[in-house]
């Protein structure tokens, strides 16, 4: 047992009282305080630190059981010995359930309740270092959560940030290369809208052939740098009136690949880097960079494919001053279906070939 244990004594008989404080504090070395009436020993135990309680039961006026309950609505954990002047098999099954620690019945074995004193007094520390464990165990768990809520919020924020700073970033990088590969259709003024007529196209035939609005918006941004790659090539042989060499038509089946290769580190891109690579691919293999035939090719290619071709036609060129009629230009079209066009789109291009502007 710690060196004095603190006791709170109830008890209305003034006599067992004085026994029971003597006993206590000259042979168990406790701090002793007494209570007759329940008003007082409550407000005693509500204002004072007790290991042990020891209350007399079994006297009507002294309303036991609910001082019971109302020493474990302050303290949860107090340790209650109960005192019987007779045995009480009833009253003991009634208080045991509202939780005493155990009970001595008079006369009073002194061995016996210094024991049950000492094993109080350390259960009573034991618990109450518990509940105060779990306390702060609590404590800290609703500051972690209120710290992870505001963490929550902060990265949520920093989130929102990034994807600003990255859609900023994104759009100012999209307006450069679109403002290059509108340069470039500018270097030859019959070229001029050339990269804006072939997406107009392109977004037609993708719609009458079901495609999603994504796959249609990467379809038109991929019209709108398909021949970015031209910045590789001389002035003097894009604008020759006469048929190329051999050397300058193989310089100009580079453009694809240049326009990749340029593209290709803007990552948010991917899916149009390779529309770029393969706009000049021929269905039935005959096109460059790679020579893929038919499904090889990415669909949105293909109908890239075939509207620039269009324009090409419909269009004034150095090495053609006039533009072929519309009439002719949907028969060559149509002659080079399963050849140089996939059959399907060229199916969908002659059912929006109307709504054309040229």
């Amino acid at each position: 047992m710690r060196e004095n244990p603190r006791i709170l004594l109830f008890d209305n008989d003034d006599t067992a009282s004085r026994y029971f404080m003597e006993e206590l504090m000259i042979k168990g070395n406790c701090s002793v305080s007494c209570a007759s009436d329940i008003q007082a020993a409550l407000g005693d135990f509500s204002q004072n630190s007790f290991d042990v309680v020891i209350a007399k039961f079994g006297k009507p006026e002294l309303d036991t059981p609910g001082f019971l309950k109302a020493l474990k609505k302050i303290d949860p954990d107090c340790v209650v010995i109960a005192f019987f002047e007779n045995d009480n098999p009833g009253l003991l099954r009634e208080i045991s359930k509202l939780g005493i620690y155990d009970f001595i019945v008079k006369p009073v074995n002194l061995e016996k309740l210094f024991f049950l004193i000492k094993k109080g007094v350390e259960l009573h520390s034991l618990t109450a270092a518990h509940r105060k464990l779990m306390q702060g165990f609590q404590e800290q768990s609703v500051n972690l959560q209120k710290q992870n809520t505001l963490l929550a919020k902060r990265i949520e924020e920093s989130t929102k940030n990034l994807v600003r700073l990255y859609e900023d970033l994104r759009s100012t990088y999209m307006r450069t290369i679109k403002a290059l590969a509108q340069a470039i259709d500018a270097r030859d003024h019959y070229t001029h809208s050339h990269s804006e007529n072939v997406a107009k196209c392109a977004v037609l035939i993708a719609q009458e052939l079901g495609l999603s609005a994504n796959e249609t918006e990467l379809i038109r941004e991929a019209c709108e740098l398909h021949d970015l790659g031209k910045i590789g090539i001389q002035d003097s042989i894009l604008s020759k009136p006469s048929s190329l060499t051999e050397e300058e038509w193989k310089q100009v089946k580079l453009h694809p690949q240049t326009a990749a290769q340029i593209l290709e580190p803007l990552t948010f891109l991917g899916a149009v880097v390779e529309l770029v690579r393969q706009h000049h691919e021929h269905y039935d293999g005959g096109g460059y960079p790679k020579g893929l035939r038919g499904e090889e090719i990415l669909l949105g290619a293909r109908i890239i494919n075939l509207a620039d071709a269009y324009d090409a036609m419909r269009s004034a060129r150095a090495y053609r001053k006039t533009p072929l009629p519309k009439e002719e230009a949907i028969a060559e079209i149509k002659k080079n279906s399963g050849k140089q066009f996939d059959p399907k789109v060229v199916d969908a291009f002659l059912k929006i070939a109307d709504k054309l502007p040229i």
